[in-house]
């Protein structure tokens, strides 16, 4: 599993992995039918994020399904408001990091890495995170 910091550079990746799992696919063409998506909390407080196309509404993915049909398509063609795409995110779907490569809805309790989680958990999406 990899994460990235910014969710432009995770859906940047998202869409390369789609195009290498897809060769007989033309990026101008690619049927994207599912965009999910997965914000996590580490441990530091670090926000990270995971992001996967799918041509199929309906396939198992490993991630939240966000978008499907022509939303999912926009996203994948780059045409996407990242701001926006932060407001739409639930908090109670967001990952926290317990142990290293562990993850849980809830940020574990009790050290200074769970304060520094519940912080991000009770300040999601203010202003000033959906300019970072």
């Amino acid at each position: 599993m990899t994460l990235y910091a910014t969710l432009e550079e995770a859906i940047d990746t998202a869409r390369e992995e789609y195009l290498a799992a897809n060769p007989e696919v033309d990026e101008d063409d690619a049927p994207v039918n599912q965009f999910n998506l997965q914000k996590y909390v580490m441990q530091d407080g670090d926000i990270m994020w995971q992001a996967e196309f799918l041509t199929d509404d309906g396939d198992e993915g490993e991630l939240v399904s966000l978008y499907s049909g022509e939303a999912a398509q926009a996203i994948f063609d780059g045409d996407f408001d990242e701001i926006e795409l932060r407001s739409e995110w639930l908090p109670e779907n967001t990952l926290h990091e317990w142990d290293e490569g562990e993850f849980q809805l809830e940020p574990p309790a009790d050290s200074e890495e769970a304060e520094a989680a519940a912080e991000e958990w009770q300040d999601n999406n203010t202003d000033a995170d959906n300019r970072a």
